[in-house]
């Protein structure tokens, strides 16, 4: 009789201890990573389980530059203009102008005039820490001058006259060069990819292409290409401010763009569309 208590004893000893153990495993809760991403499902002791809690947690991610970034293919989309210090009296007497031809006829439709910048590639070396970089790159600088007025550029020899003899729709001076820029760059937020910086240096450009498109009424169409005695090479002071998302950039060249007659110095100022900061 004895034994047989002892038997019934340590069996629901044993069937207890395996009931606990069950319990434990299914509040035991359950674990899944995503990424970045960890959910906890947790299940309810009351109702047999069926009350269940989610937990989701991130975890941060530190952004790491790499000691050489390069971004292939970076638009440019901004403004062209020029500050015109360009004696009209001297240019006159030399031929180079014709009557009428001043400041105020020089003057550009703001709006219009375009500048448009295809980088084939930026790249960013490191030199200090990712804060401090070198940065460069190869690209097509392509300027559009639109004219208020009714400005023709004649050439052999070049000269530029007022034509009010019809209307002109469109009368625009283009000015396309191959450029290579050259700065240094301050990333003042080196652990973020969207952060805040800045870019100062110089760009040095080769005149590839000039040339005067005209709409009128008379002639319709017409296009001349030319030097105009525009300068071959333009050696530019640049800069670049990254905000964020948000990248803009200007120029401005050390001297005029003409070799003789004008005395223009181009500028320019935009919207830079690139992922590499």
């Amino acid at each position: 009789m004895k034994r047989i208590l002892t038997l019934l004893t340590g069996i629901t000893m044993g069937l207890s201890a395996m009931a606990q153990s069950d319990s434990t495993e299914k509040n035991k809760p359950d674990t899944i990573k995503i990424g970045s991403m960890v959910i906890i499902r947790n299940q309810g002791e009351e109702s047999g389980g069926r009350n269940q809690r989610v937990h989701i947690r991130t975890r941060a991610r530190n952004y790491k530059p790499s000691a050489i970034t390069t971004n292939w293919l970076i638009l440019d989309l901004g403004f062209a203009n020029y500050s015109d210090n360009t004696d009209y009296g001297a240019t006159a007497a030399s031929g180079f102008t014709g009557p009428g031809v001043n400041e105020d006829v020089m003057k550009l439709r703001t709006g219009k005039s375009i500048n448009v910048n295809l980088w084939l590639f930026m790249q960013r070396l490191n030199m200090v820490k990712n804060v401090v970089n070198l940065k460069y790159g190869l690209g097509l600088e392509l300027n559009n001058y639109r004219y208020r007025r009714p400005l023709v550029y004649e050439i052999d020899p070049t000269r530029v006259v007022l034509d009010n003899s019809t209307n002109y729709s469109k009368n625009k001076l283009a000015a396309d060069y191959i450029t290579v820029p050259m700065m240094l760059n301050f990333n003042f937020t080196p652990k973020r990819k969207n952060g805040f910086g800045l870019s100062v240096g110089a760009s040095a450009g080769y005149l590839y292409n000039s040339r005067q498109k005209t709409i009128t009424d008379a002639k319709g169409k017409n296009k001349v290409h030319d030097d105009f005695d525009l300068n071959r090479w333009k050696l530019s002071y640049i800069g670049e401010l990254q905000l964020g998302p948000i990248n803009l950039y200007g120029s401005l060249a050390s001297e005029s763009m003409f070799k003789k007659g004008f005395d223009q110095t181009p500028y320019t100022v935009g919207i830079r569309f690139s992922n590499l900061h």
